[in-house]
């Protein structure tokens, strides 16, 4: 059984018990002599006890007059009587407490009425074992047995009503029986004893006193209680208002002490963000730190950290000669096309993938950045000859010459790579970045791959730095000029047409040669505009030579066009612009593109040149053999010439020998319906094999040089046979050389 079931079954019976007494008593009143003085203590026990209790201050004690009226009527009526008058004054001291909301249950109300008559007959029972009769044994009237009598029915009502009390509190909170009575029962005691004097004194009064006396004394009690009130309630006041005090002061601490929590709480939080903010602050001061000294694609060591470094190299080298370090400056090979072709986030991923087999080819205190763009730069540590950099950086070149598949495209990258040792002569990492680039441009231009700086290669680059400078102003000053190479019909001996070549007279330096300017323009991007301009100018000349005669009305013009203008989309407004300004029907012009060029990106080529197609102008594709063509993309190209180059002619003997190769251009262009073109031919066997094979046009040295606008104006007028007089016994022999090497002889 449980604690609170064990509670419930006494509540219960302690009600039914204190019941039956109750109504023993009740069942006893017939028999009893009633009074008007009976009824009267009866009505102050209903309606004046229960309000007459007094609260002493600063304590849990009360005095009640409910004992009082119990011990009174014990000694005037009887045992019966008083269980009674106990059921009836704790009945109406429950209800008038109900209604002030202290009590709230009616069964609670049940249970203290007959608590009270069941501790009142228990009393009762007490008395009567102690004294088989009041009246025969004492005599209530005297004082002495008054006191006795009185001093019982205290003494056995505290002791019941306490031992009960605390054996009720311990089974409820498990408390030590005996000091829960000396804690909560013990100054109970006050109440009961307190009761039985004032029964005695009222009892003595009713019994000695005449009505004068009673009223009097009655007086005084009133006055005595009603001062005494009077005090508790002004000491209570006092106390009240001291509580209040203390409650005030109390409750100021509190909201005090609740807003310096809050001021507390509120520093924490403002220190933990702090807090917070300072890491972050760190976190962000590390990341600014690392991203000053990264770069944000690949991770590598960026520009600023990587001449931090060599700063610090350069200064330890001269301090200590003996710790040797090479510098190697890498540049992807024709990267922007990868970009234009398969777009910016696939270039991100190769450079990417690169930077990653960069730090795979090194060491780990090698240090590898990314200086821009498709730019790198490793600073190779601890070693002392440029034959072992050169070994790191050939390996290198071929480990990232390995292709590979991104989001579904075949990569093929290569790299061009400058070495430049550690040198005394350095102070600045510009210094020794600027010979590894040089030596980078040198791999780059030979098609070498890797290149060892050398200061004939700086001498080399200043000159090529001098002259890139001095060609951005070459058009403005008049330096560049057209010079006309004629284009003969090998069949006819006819001029068709020239092709215009390029001239630069340096005021200082002289005449300076294409292959030495034209890479320059290429690489500069000078070619552009160069090349409108060739356009324009070529394009007025040709105008007015086709108006000088009837016979000069179908010439053409040959213009080369470079890798970097056919990649501009303006090339096609450009062409146009230059054959509206001048009035030359599109046919008239001829532009012609290396197979090199036009096979760096062949579909874009395809549109342009399709394009150009469309305005009228003819195609030529220029030095066809020494590039890779596949045949798919040649095949759809519109091109309506093809130009041998001038390697595979010259490489002919005199009487047809190596020709293989030659041969197999001239059959393929056939095939293709192209019009063939061979430039470069210089000697009279060159000119009869190009004949025998069906070549259709030719151009070189032994039919005319090429010249000044002037000097080919004036070769248009003297000559009108350009091929060289053949005698008939040349002619026989040179037939017999052919048929000797397997050649048609036509």
């Amino acid at each position: 059984m449980t604690r609170v079931n064990f509670l419930n079954y006494l509540k219960a019976i302690i009600t039914l018990t204190g019941s039956v007494s109750f109504l023993y008593a009740l069942a006893q009143l017939p028999n009893l002599a009633l009074s008007w003085s009976f009824l009267f203590v009866l009505i102050f026990a209903v309606a004046l006890a229960p309000k007459m209790s007094l609260q002493f201050p600063r304590s849990n004690l009360t005095l009640s007059f409910s004992d009082s009226v119990v011990f009174l009527t014990f000694l005037i009526y009887g045992g019966e009587m008083a269980v009674l008058i106990a059921f009836v004054e704790t009945f109406a001291t429950c209800v008038y407490l109900k209604r002030r909301g202290i009590l709230a249950s009616h069964w609670i109300i049940l249970f203290n009425s007959s608590l009270a008559s069941l501790l009142t007959t228990i009393t009762y029972v007490v008395l009567l074992l102690c004294f088989s009769s009041i009246s025969t044994n004492f005599d209530i009237y005297s004082t002495r047995g008054l006191i006795i009598v009185l001093g019982t029915l205290a003494l056995s009502q505290f002791f019941v009503s306490s031992i009960f009390a605390a054996f009720y509190q311990k089974i409820k909170d498990q408390d030590k029986f005996f000091e829960t009575w000396k804690r909560q029962c013990l100054s109970a005691s006050l109440t009961q004893f307190t009761g039985a004097g004032l029964a005695g004194v009222i009892f003595k009064l009713i019994n000695y006193a005449d009505i004068v006396l009673v009223t009097i004394a009655f007086l005084i009690l009133s006055i005595a209680y009603f001062n005494y009130r009077k005090m508790i309630g002004e000491i209570n006041s006092a106390f009240s208002q001291a509580e209040r005090a203390e409650q005030e002061k109390a409750e100021a601490e509190r909201e005090k002490r609740i807003e310096v929590e809050k001021y507390a709480a509120k520093l924490s939080d403002s220190l933990k963000k702090e807090e917070t903010a300072n890491e972050a602050l760190r976190k962000s001061q590390k990341a600014f730190k690392h991203a000053a000294l990264h770069d944000s694609l690949t991770n590598l060591a960026n520009r600023q950290q990587f001449s931090e470094l060599l700063f610090n190299l350069i200064n330890g080298y001269k301090n200590n000669p003996d710790i040797c370090f090479h510098v190697l400056f890498l540049d992807i090979r024709r990267f922007k096309n990868i970009n234009d072709s398969l777009g910016h986030t696939i270039g991100d991923k190769i450079l990417t993938i690169v930077a990653k087999r960069f730090l795979r080819m090194v060491q780990k205190t090698d240090t590898v950045a990314r200086l821009g763009g498709d730019e790198f730069a490793i600073i190779l540590r601890d070693i002392s000859t440029v034959g072992k950099a050169l070994k790191v950086a050939r390996r290198i070149h071929q480990s990232i010459a390995q292709p590979f598949s991104l989001s579904g495209n075949r990569i093929f990258i290569s790299v061009n790579i400058g070495v430049a040792p550690c040198d005394l002569e350095y102070n600045t990492p510009e210094d020794i970045l600027r010979d590894a680039d040089i030596a980078m441009h040198y791999a780059k231009e030979k098609g070498i791959g890797v290149a060892v700086f050398t200061k004939e290669l700086r001498v080399r680059f200043l000159e090529r730095v001098r002259l890139e400078s001095d060609l951005r102003h070459a058009l403005e000053r008049s330096q560049l000029s057209m010079h006309y190479q004629p284009l003969i019909s090998l069949n006819e001996g006819k001029i068709i047409g020239f092709e215009a070549l390029l001239r630069w007279h340096h005021p200082e330096l002289g005449m300076i040669s294409p292959a030495k300017f034209i890479p320059i323009a290429e690489d500069s991007g000078l070619i552009v505009p160069i090349t409108i301009w060739i356009l324009q100018e070529t394009c007025e000349q040709l105008a007015k030579w086709r108006k000088i005669a009837p016979e000069f009305q179908n010439l053409i013009v040959s213009v080369n066009i470079s890798g970097k203008h056919l990649s501009n989309d303006e090339l096609v407004d450009d062409v146009e612009q230059a054959l509206e300004h001048s009035g030359l029907p599109p046919e008239a012009l001829k532009l012609e593109i290396t197979e090199s060029v036009a096979m760096e990106n062949a579909e874009h080529t395809i549109d342009i040149l399709t394009r150009l197609k469309q305005t009228g102008v003819q195609l030529s594709i220029d030095d066809f053999g020494t590039g890779y063509s596949s045949l798919n993309y040649l095949h759809r190209l519109p091109f309506d010439t093809l130009k041998i180059d001038r390697s595979f002619v010259y490489s002919v003997g005199e009487n047809g020998e190596n020709s293989e190769i030659l041969q197999t251009i001239v059959s393929l262009a056939k095939n293709l319906k192209m019009k063939i073109i061979a430039e470069g031919i210089e000697t009279e066997g060159q000119l009869s094999l190009l004949q025998y094979l069906g070549c259709d046009y030719g151009q070189g040295y032994l039919l005319a040089k090429p010249q000044p606008k002037e000097e080919a104006e004036q070769m248009l007028f003297q000559k009108s046979h350009w091929l060289p007089h053949y005698e008939p016994e040349d002619f026989d022999s040179r037939n017999k050389g052919l048929a000797e090497n397997n050649l048609p002889v036509f």
